[in-house]
């Protein structure tokens, strides 16, 4: 699968984190759709339908974990990438019924952004990163 036909979500609180995010993966090929919040999040998914949703897991109203669990629900073929900032973040068994699984989970900050490529292609049953 071409980098152009994957849609990306980006969902983060930190600004710079979310914008950083969205201009590497643009670099990298992918189309990319960003929301600050697993609310706002949650009504993108009305207009688009992304392949792959980078998700925070401490956002402001809405927990990464309970916008996954909800977004599934909306989106069932999505498939996610944990980004968080918690050295000790433990995937819920909601999450790993769904087809999370500790290779998804991402720690801040990550040392190599080509990490998430790998990430994605992984989802994508294709090595989109090379």
């Amino acid at each position: 699968m071409d980098h152009a036909s994957v849609l990306v979500l980006v969902v983060d609180d930190e600004e710079m984190v979310r914008e950083n995010l969205e201009a590497y993966l643009e670099d990298e090929g992918f189309n990319v759709v960003t929301a600050s919040s697993g609310e706002d999040a949650l009504n993108l998914l009305a207009e688009v339908s992304p392949h792959v949703g980078i998700i925070d897991m401490r956002l402001p109203g809405m927990s990464g974990n309970d916008f996954i669990l909800k977004a599934h629900t909306l989106r069932p073929a999505l498939r996610y990438l944990i980004h968080t900032g918690s050295t000790n973040y433990k995937l819920p068994p909601e999450l790993i019924a769904i087809g999370v699984t500790r290779d998804d989970i991402y720690t801040k900050p990550l040392q190599n952004m080509d990490d998430l490529v790998k990430g994605i292609g992984r989802h994508m049953g294709s090595l989109v990163g090379g």
